[in-house]
């Protein structure tokens, strides 16, 4: 692809979304950002609540990803970047205007998800609102552009596999 790359890693919380992009990111030598990031604190505390979030919440949170993206579009500066995305409307929005961004669904047995979120520190999204994730994810469509890639193996397992459905490749660098 000519110009730039925006590589959006996409799924529920807990399915291997930041280790994948982050590794992407590193064997690119891509820019990388963390979609949490871009949560306002009122959304943060409202998760941190165990309430899930309502499209109003979202649609500034989304906005603000896709600035992000817009920058580095601007640049011509390829990047990765974490974000559910779990409606197709979301998806719509953050793809409107910028043809270089597909998407990378990293799908994930709920039972395992379950399992690392019931373990995870440090994150407000607590294991409650997992059922609210998969009941609200519509699955990347043959029309998006991106891929669906198991979250089965190690993650440089789940890394390379990434890579390899969105045909990039590094310049020898390891994985």
């Amino acid at each position: 692809m000519t110009g730039s790359d925006v590589i959006v890693v996409m799924g529920v919380s807990g399915s291997g979304k930041t280790t994948v992009a982050k590794g992407i990111a590193e064997a690119m030598g891509w820019d990388f950002a963390e979609g949490d990031e871009f949560h306002s604190e009122a959304n943060v505390a409202k998760m941190a609540a165990g309430h899930p979030l309502t499209d109003e919440d979202r649609w500034p949170w989304l906005r603000a990803i896709g600035s992000w993206m817009d920058g580095h579009i601007e640049r011509s500066a390829s990047a990765v970047i974490t974000c559910s995305a779990l409606r197709r409307v979301y998806r719509d929005l953050l793809c409107e205007g910028r043809p270089q961004v597909r998407f990378c669904h990293v799908k994930a047995d709920p039972a395992l998800i379950g399992d690392r979120l019931n373990v995870r520190q440090g994150h407000y999204m607590p294991a409650s609102l997992l059922p609210s994730q998969l009941a609200t994810l519509e699955p990347l469509q043959p029309d998006e552009p991106g891929v669906v890639i198991p979250a089965t193996g190690t993650p440089q397992e789940v890394q390379s596999r990434a890579m390899s459905a969105l045909g990039l490749h590094t310049t020898g660098a390891a994985l």
